[in-house]
């Protein structure tokens, strides 16, 4: 048997720490989830894309009684962009979510979220930073892939 280590490099930032740009970003995402129709879980999700030439798309979560029905707040936003500004690379992502006690402390992708946005970014064939803002700490994952180490992407199917 041989063991490896599989490791991701995490930026962690304090709000204050943030430029104009990334705080611009933060604040598309909070009202993004502020649209956000969670009737069943009450879990707000708004993400917030800024492609290259400075367009802002945002997407909320939209659940349904038929639960897989319904479509988070990164597939929402990633798919505009996709049918909208094809040819338009995603330069970050800015992801937040609220529940009954506020701005949640810490908020992820769920898995298709990260396969979905992995495949956005070998499509556009440049890195999406990944910014999952917290309660109390800002984390930064370089690229999509660095959420999904192992990833599976069309290679496995050629």
């Amino acid at each position: 048997m041989k063991q490896i280590k599989i490791a991701t490099n995490v930026e962690v930032y304090a709000y204050e720490e943030l430029d104009a740009e990334h705080r611009q970003l933060l604040k598309a995402a909070q009202e993004a989830a502020h649209n956000a129709y969670a009737p069943y879980s009450q879990f707000h999700v708004g993400a917030a894309l800024l492609l290259d030439d400075g367009t802002v798309i945002t997407g909320s979560n939209q659940e349904n009684a038929s639960y897989p029905a319904g479509c988070c707040a990164e597939r929402t936003a990633l798919f505009y962009a996709g049918a909208n500004h094809p040819n338009t690379p995603i330069r970050h992502i800015a992801i937040v979510a609220f529940n009954g006690q506020g701005q949640v402390e810490q908020i992820s992708p769920c898995g298709i979220c990260r396969q979905v946005l992995l495949e956005s970014e070998q499509r556009q064939g440049s890195p999406i930073s990944v910014w999952l803002f917290g309660r109390e700490a800002i984390y930064r994952f370089p690229s999509a892939s660095s959420l999904l180490p192992l990833c599976f992407g069309k290679e496995a199917l050629e």
